[in-house]
């Protein structure tokens, strides 16, 4: 895996040996692609980071700071790692995603990804609706920003009042949804 453009274009990224499926590289360059110039100066949450793939692409893009969240030690030490290696600057919390997101109430990011396991939780709840579902999730993000979640294409949507599609591409074993607050 690699940095696709930018400030560390081609750097290639440490990947944590268990716990990870990383965003292939197509599927990242679609969703930058798809982001455009919102990446320049924004502020940038990576949930369930992993290797920290595409909060890292968004800062060597232009992003002005990151936020990484992952509960596992690995990935944060392969997020610090490939901080390191890219020369980029941004801060990484060892944390469970939805006690980070009942927390956390101290800035507005302008972009969200998630990219949670596809397997359910251990409750046997979807990841995908708890995030959905999750109206701290929904605060933290400006008013014009922009939550990108990534799920297994055989997953269904559930219904849901506090976001609406605003794009959808699947890729292989992936699906990635652009989502906007329902009230914007």
């Amino acid at each position: 895996m690699r940095v696709i453009a930018g400030r560390a274009g081609g750097a290639r990224l440490t990947v944590p040996k268990t716990g990870v499926r990383p965003t292939m590289d197509r599927v990242k360059a679609a969703i930058f692609s798809s982001l455009g110039d919102a990446v320049i100066g924004g502020r940038v949450l990576d949930l369930f980071a992993g290797s920290g793939a595409l909060g890292i692409e968004a800062l060597s893009r232009g992003a002005a700071a990151a936020l990484f969240v992952d509960q596992d030690r690995q990935s944060v030490s392969a997020i610090e790692q490939n901080l390191a290696k890219t020369g980029l600057q941004a801060r990484v919390q060892r944390a469970d995603v939805f006690d980070f997101l009942r927390r956390f109430s101290s800035e507005k990011f302008h972009i969200i990804f998630a990219d949670p396991p596809y397997e359910k939780t251990k409750s046997g709840e979807a990841y995908t609706k708890l995030l959905l579902e999750n109206e701290s999730l929904v605060r933290l993000l400006e008013p014009d920003g922009i939550f990108v979640l990534e799920k297994c294409p055989s997953e269904r949507l559930p219904e849901n009042e506090l976001w609406r599609v605003i794009r959808s591409k699947t890729y292989g074993a992936t699906e990635v949804l652009f989502l906007r607050p329902a009230s914007k």
